[in-house]
């Protein structure tokens, strides 16, 4: 990768896994700059959060906005940092346009096909010395049910293969990034059995796959270490490598509908230190199959799970907290708090 190498800190994060795997943060264009400083001193890899989505980047048909996703290219490439693409096919975030024919009525399926390989060969070609992997298709399965794969205008417009399709064409853009697969709740055993269903099945007919996302949005309570251990084994068998892509361990399980606390409570503090370490020595028995390790976001000031699912609720998930200052949590993963 291109750019300028760093002296990583020592007790960084980055520096206590530089033999096992790449240690990452989801960014925007503005924690970039409101945490380049920690991001420098603790990541060595880099996710856009939005910025490369297709919104952002594709809002209409001959319209492309690369500003956002530029600067991110760019402060990656200045300090050395590896950077993954975030995302090229999903069900949200895409504009409307890409589904209608421009006459009132829905796009078919060979226009689909031309709009999406256009619009990966344009986004993967413009970053393909810089992004080293792709996250090429997203939460494609269904959480529930009989069916494989969820009810998208994707799959209704193109049929079944539009997966197959889409990382066919960005192998072909990029021949030498390599392709994931990304999902949430994929630790959960149904959903894990339907992924590698899929999996499988893009395998066989011989698409250019190289990895699977576990995204693992968990928290204080779920879900049970068994069954993460479960679903990497399952997931490992396939031959791929795996990428936990967009972690974060909320202090909120997923009965806990509070939305007055101003502050995590002791209790709350000392279950995430426990779940963190106990996923990372999980993480660490895998570290030949396991090759990145990404959390969405970098310090507790900027969270997605703020106000998510509960409006108005502030979420502590991360390993630095709102001054950007490192949790006990942070100690229990690199390992300090045991000398």
């Amino acid at each position: 990768m291109a750019g300028t190498e760093r002296n990583i800190a020592e007790g960084s994060l980055a520096r206590a896994f530089e033999k096992d795997f790449y240690i990452g943060a989801a960014v925007s264009s503005r924690t970039i700059v409101s945490q380049k400083e920690l991001l420098i001193g603790q990541y060595n890899s880099l996710t856009a959060e939005n910025e490369m989505k297709f919104a952002s980047v594709h809002p209409q048909e001959r319209t492309y906005t690369f500003e956002e996703a530029d600067r991110i290219a760019d402060f990656a490439r200045e300090h050395g940092m590896k950077l993954r693409g975030h995302t090229l096919v999903w069900h949200n975030q895409t504009p409307d346009w890409v589904f209608e024919d421009g006459q009132g009525g829905e796009a078919g399926r060979e226009l689909l096909l031309e709009r999406i390989q256009a619009h990966i060969e344009k986004v993967v070609g413009r970053y393909s010395e810089t992004v080293y992997g792709w996250d090429v298709v997203n939460e494609a399965v269904t959480d529930e049910g009989e069916a494989l794969l969820r009810p998208s205008r994707w799959l209704k417009g193109i049929g079944e293969d539009y997966i197959a399709q889409a990382f066919r064409f960005a192998h072909a853009a990029d021949p030498n990034a390599l392709l994931f697969y990304n999902d949430y709740n994929e630790c959960n055993p149904g959903k894990r059995d339907k992924i590698c269903r899929l999996v499988r099945s893009l395998l066989d007919e011989g698409a250019p796959i190289h990895g699977i996302g576990l995204q693992a949005h968990w928290n204080v309570q779920d879900p049970p270490l068994g069954d993460i251990r479960a679903a990497i084994e399952a997931y490992a068998a396939l031959g791929l490598q795996l990428q936990i892509t967009e972690m974060d361990v909320s202090v909120f399980t997923f009965q806990d509908r509070r939305a007055d606390l101003a502050e995590p409570t002791a209790e709350m503090l000392r279950l995430q230190e426990q779940r963190y370490r106990q996923f990372f020595d999980l993480f660490r028995e895998y570290s030949g199959t396991i090759t990145g390790v990404t959390f969405w976001g970098a310090a507790d000031d900027y969270t997605w799970l703020d106000d998510f699912p509960v409006r108005g609720r502030k979420n502590w998930p991360l390993l630095f907290d709102e001054r950007q200052r490192p949790k006990a949590a942070l100690r229990a993963v690199l390992g300090t708090d045991r000398t």
